[in-house]
């Protein structure tokens, strides 16, 4: 009995042996594996310093901050946010570095962040040339973007990068070349069930009418037919219901994963999951019914597989719904308040339609100030107000750093680059001192004629929007064709007139009104 006690103490004591001579192996090999880390991380940087002084690279002005880490700044971006007013606080901290128009630097959790003030430096970031040479369109990635849209977005358009991205780039830029060529009728039925919603005279919000308006032409555009969301009350499908629910659901479930990007994967409820899955079955089943021709031409098989078609289909879904719908809502809610423009407008659509009930593209094309108003609401809300890229390589901005903001500024790999359509729309340095009223006039006095960079609501570069025309003729021909069938649209008697920016806003993946649009219709006096 003695022998067998004293047999497995020793068996006891090699087994802790063996698992403590195992534990220091795995501390060892890890500590190494770190110190290696930490080591290349060092000499890194010491060669990106080196590359920095180079190119006499300097750092722009840094955000002041109160607290560690910057907690005090991270505290107002979140109360800002929740009343609706993120934008306005991005905007009075800018104003703080006019007239130079450079970045600043923002650091606080988590990597570095350059906010890009400067069309130059736009350029310079969304650009595959500049000055003839290739510059930070090559320089720049998405991060973790394609992980945070992943769940809805799949593999598509949105998400892509490198070949895989110029690959679907140029088989819808063929698709969409063909809607160019094609006349605006496709917009009418909807456009008309748009209007039935609205009453002769009376009070009634524009914005979720809008949203239902761009979702039944996409999906038109799409899948060969609608989803009339518009018919949601009278004769709308069970199944199209139920999928414009799920992609509303989907859609909400994006923009909350975005906000906590790089922790995303934090946010996957069943809920958003279902609303995914319902709106890939949605579009799976179109596909399916399609078969190897095609039920539209947007659905041209080739040899893509079918999750590579429900893919592509639901990221230009997305776009064409959300984008141009916040552009009505801004349009609108803008003309209302500002009734001399309403007016002159009004007078261009009458003179050029005469008596015909529906614009054609040649009619639009001869409404320059309906345009104009377009672009200046378009300038002031940008439907996509604030984008970043993540520095795949070490590089360099041409401007903006050093006390003069004159100087080159070092992005190193894996530091963030924030830019603001939004931001950059009210620098007075740009557009004047009136920069934050609305003045559709600006854009034909020929003072914006040089504006470039600094105007981008579509960005630009490589991925400049492929559905620009779509957007913009479906526009077209929703404003005039309220134009002409409401003689009186404004102000309702109890809404805010309040100045361009101050009102509430709900900033998710687009950028639309906190408040929504809501507009007055009556019979003329």
């Amino acid at each position: 009995m003695l022998a067998d006690i004293c047999s497995y103490t020793r068996v006891e004591e090699l087994v802790l042996a063996s698992v403590s001579q195992l534990a220091l192996f795995v501390l060892i090999h890890c500590g190494t594996g770190i110190l290696i880390s930490v080591i290349n991380r060092y000499h890194q940087y010491l060669a990106d310093q080196e590359f920095g002084r180079e190119q006499k690279c300097q750092l722009p002005p840094e955000l002041p901050k109160r607290w560690p880490l910057g907690i005090d700044r991270i505290k107002e971006l979140w109360d800002s946010n929740a009343e609706g007013r993120l934008l306005s606080f991005l905007c009075s901290l800018a104003k703080d570095y006019e007239p130079g128009n450079n970045l600043y630097q923002f650091l606080l959790v988590g990597p570095r962040a350059f906010h890009v003030l400067h069309p130059v430096n736009l350029e310079t970031v969304l650009s595959l040339k500049a000055d003839g040479m290739r510059v930070g369109y090559v320089d720049y990635g998405f991060g973790c973007r394609p992980a945070v849209f992943a769940p809805l977005l799949g593999k598509g358009i949105f998400t892509q990068e490198g070949i895989a991205w110029r690959h679907s780039r140029d088989l819808l830029r063929k698709q969409f070349m063909r809607v160019q060529s094609q006349s605006l009728d496709r917009f009418c039925e909807h456009v008309d069930n748009l209007i039935a919603c609205i009453p002769t005279a009376g009070e009634v919000d524009l914005q979720p009418l809008f949203f239902k308006l761009t979702l039944d032409t996409t999906t038109a555009l799409l899948f060969g037919r609608s989803v009339y969301s518009l018919r949601a009350d009278i004769d709308q499908d069970v199944v199209n219901k139920g999928f414009s629910e799920s992609f509303d659901i989907a859609l909400d479930g994006l923009s909350k994963r975005f906000r906590i990007a790089p922790f995303h994967f934090l946010y996957a409820p069943p809920r958003f999951r279902r609303a995914c899955r319902n709106v890939h079955r949605f579009v799976e089943g179109y596909i399916d019914e399609a078969g190897e021709d095609g039920a539209s031409w947007f659905m041209d098989r080739g040899s893509r597989s079918n999750d590579e078609i429900r893919d592509q289909l639901v990221n230009i879904l997305l776009a064409g719904r959300d984008t141009t719908a916040c552009c009505l809502s801004w349009t609108f809610r803008l003309l209302v308040r500002h009734p001399h423009i309403m007016q002159r407008l009004r007078s261009e659509v009458a003179i050029v339609m005469r008596d015909t009930s529906s614009p054609t593209r040649e009619q639009v094309r001869n409404m320059p100030f309906l345009a104009c108003v377009v672009k200046e609401s378009l300038r002031l809300y940008p439907p996509v107000p604030l984008n970043n890229r993540e520095a795949i390589r070490t590089t360099v901005l041409p401007t903006g750093g050093g006390p003069d903001g004159k100087s080159p500024i070092l992005v190193r790999k894996g530091e963030l680059v924030v830019f603001s359509p939004y931001v950059n729309s009210r620098k007075r340095n740009i557009y004047g001192p009136d920069a934050e009223l609305f003045r559709p006039e600006r854009w034909e006095t020929g003072e914006l004629a040089d504006i470039g960079w600094a105007y981008f609501p579509f960005s630009g570069g490589p991925r400049r929007c492929l559905g620009e025309d779509f957007a913009l003729m479906e526009v077209y021909y929703t404003v005039v064709k309220l134009l002409q069938t409401f003689p009186c649209i404004e102000l309702p008697s109890n809404e805010t007139n309040e100045p361009v920016g101050t009102e509430r806003q709900r900033l998710s993946l687009v950028l639309a009104c906190a408040d929504g649009c809501r507009i007055s219709t009556a019979s003329p006096v």
